[in-house]
């Protein structure tokens, strides 16, 4: 960039990397949103509040380690906070934030994946009771209690399910982004280029 003074001096401005990184990051970003991480991040969140709420039954049974350890509030939350950060990225989409996305993601799924064995060990452990004739001719309490923490514990099994291939097809996605745009780090926007000023000879 060129520019002239009164004086005619001439200010020759060198910053050769400002159109490349402007260029980058548009490209970044619609490479990103092809992925539509908002759809994906709304989805998290979705079933992160859905798996808070579907626990709430379980305090009116017996506990057992998946009540004791509080699985479904901490991977609940940890669904939240993945889809959270997959809509801000959805916005302000940056090597930055496509980074803490891709790390919270992989946190998430690690997440999810001990809250699956932690059910699965749950209901292998905890099974259906029999049915004890009241004399009502119905089953007793436990009976039912235990059917329902069981269905529970199913429902929020095939919910943690769901988001760890959501979180899992997210985290592949962010992984290729990042790999695809690597050169875009190289690309910082420093300070602003110093000018250089040229004088024009004194023809007198």
């Amino acid at each position: 960039m060129v520019s002239v003074s009164r004086d005619l001096s001439v200010r020759v401005i060198e910053d050769e990397n400002a159109g490349k990184l402007i260029d980058r990051q548009e490209a970044l970003r619609a490479s990103v949103r092809k992925g539509d991480p908002k759809a994906l991040g709304v989805a998290q969140v979705m079933l992160g509040v859905m798996v808070i709420l579907y626990s709430i039954p379980l305090h009116c049974t017996e506990f057992t380690e998946v009540v004791t350890l509080g699985v479904p509030w901490w991977s609940g939350l940890s669904f939240i906070a993945a889809g959270v950060v997959a809509i801000v990225l959805d916005k302000y989409c940056s090597m930055k934030t496509l980074g803490t996305c891709l790390v919270v993601s992989v946190v998430s799924v690690g997440l999810a994946v001990l809250a699956l064995i932690i059910y699965s060990v749950d209901l292998g452990k905890n099974a259906e009771s029999p049915c004890v004739k009241t004399e009502h001719d119905t089953c007793d309490e436990k009976h039912h209690a235990v059917r329902l923490s069981r269905g529970v514990k199913s429902s929020l099994l095939l919910f943690t399910l769901v988001h760890t291939t959501i979180s899992s097809v997210l985290c592949y996605l962010l992984h290729r982004e990042r790999r695809s745009f690597a050169d875009y780090d190289t690309l910082i926007p420093s300070a602003p280029a110093t000018p250089t000023t040229l004088t024009p000879p004194d023809l007198n």
